[in-house]
């Protein structure tokens, strides 16, 4: 699975990246990008992974045993510039960020290769990019509407986060 997102996640850059940003954009706290911000990586909305575990599940006798890439693929990409200007579109304003040097290991492009899955189920992202975010966004500012005052760039802000975990069985 690759750079999946929704409510209910728990953020670090790299991993919950989506929901890293937003959450620091909501907090009035500066975001690091890293080189110039124009990485590309796949997302794939948690709505849409529910739906290819339950395509699996359904179709198990027929896939067992396989392995499969499971991300928003080539259709879903997006560079971590673009989610800058969303998250400006969707809070009124352009987050703060600020530049870093590259990463060693990091990748320029990365899309996962979903056509194995997609052939054997017919399974295909449904949430673009845009639509996702603004879903996470929303939820971010409803769940947690006291936590996402602005705050001055550094400041400490407590907040609760909630999990919640999803239990398929055959």
């Amino acid at each position: 699975m690759s750079c999946i997102y929704g409510p209910h996640q728990i953020d670090n850059e790299d991993q919950g990246w989506v929901a890293h940003f937003l959450m620091r954009a909501l907090e009035g706290q500066t975001i690091t990008l890293y080189d110039d911000g124009k990485q590309v990586r796949d997302v794939l909305y948690v709505d849409d992974l529910v739906g290819a575990f339950l395509l699996a599940r359904a179709e198990m006798p027929r896939i067992a045993d396989q392995a499969f890439n499971i991300g928003g693929g080539p259709d879903q990409v997006i560079s971590l510039l673009e989610l800058m200007d969303m998250i400006g579109h969707l809070n009124g304003h352009q987050p703060e960020y600020q530049f870093q040097d590259w990463r060693q290991g990091d990748q320029r492009y990365y899309a996962s290769d979903t056509r194995r899955f997609r052939n054997a189920t017919g399974w295909s992202a449904k949430v673009r990019p845009h639509d996702g975010t603004k879903k996470l966004y929303r939820w971010l500012r409803e769940s947690q509407p006291k936590t996402y005052v602005k705050q001055p760039p550094g400041s400490s802000v407590a907040r609760s986060i909630h999990l919640s975990y999803i239990r398929i069985v055959s």
